[in-house]
């Protein structure tokens, strides 16, 4: 016998009865897989709680790995100053693409929990947005006047030399992202 998984969550898998056309998944349990075949057959699935208990089925199981294409995550880059803004929106411009500006401050529990969030999400806007984000307690009050900030975190959406859209992210992280994609979504 051959160890295909040993924990579920080392192993995520969908699991396909042989008789049946619709998909089970495998979502939480610690158990075991084991089988005697390559492809499809029959498959011995156990767990540590009925370890003398195991079942025998006809089952096929898929492994989903992560797509190494793309990164999982990119990191922000950070304005520090006006001018730097500036080069940044006529890149931007010419390259007839959006950018993102994180306002936050080192000091905000939501922006630190955010800023992370906002990372996993530039690897889906690769080629298509650029993320940043500015400290405002790092640079000069000038930049933060012409981002209009009052609250932070804020997430702006600038796209041809202005700011398009922004969200203010005072409430759940999850609903924050969800405004920010669709507002992304907008401007693409």
């Amino acid at each position: 016998m051959s160890v295909i998984g040993a924990y579920s969550h080392f192993l995520y898998g969908e699991v396909y009865q042989k008789d049946q056309q619709c998909p089970q998944y495998l979502v939480s349990g610690r158990g075991y897989l084991f089988s005697h075949k390559s492809s499809c057959g029959s498959i011995w699935v156990g767990s540590r709680k009925s370890e003398g208990k195991i079942k025998r089925r006809n089952l096929r199981v898929e492994a989903m790995w992560p797509d190494l294409s793309r990164p999982n995550e990119l990191e922000m880059e950070e304005i520090s100053d006006s001018e730097q803004l500036d080069q940044i929106l006529v890149h931007a411009q010419q390259n007839s693409q959006p950018i993102l500006i994180d306002w936050m401050a080192t000091w905000c529990r939501k922006c630190i929990y955010l800023k992370p969030k906002l990372e996993k999400l530039a690897p889906e806007y690769h080629n298509k947005a650029k993320f940043y984000f500015v400290d405002v307690n790092k640079v000069p009050q000038t930049l933060v006047k012409r981002g209009n900030i009052s609250k932070m975190p804020t997430i702006q959406l600038w796209k041809d030399g202005e700011m398009k859209a922004e969200v203010i992210g005072g409430h759940k992280a999850w609903l924050v992202m969800e405004e920010v994609r669709e507002m992304i979504q907008k401007y693409l």
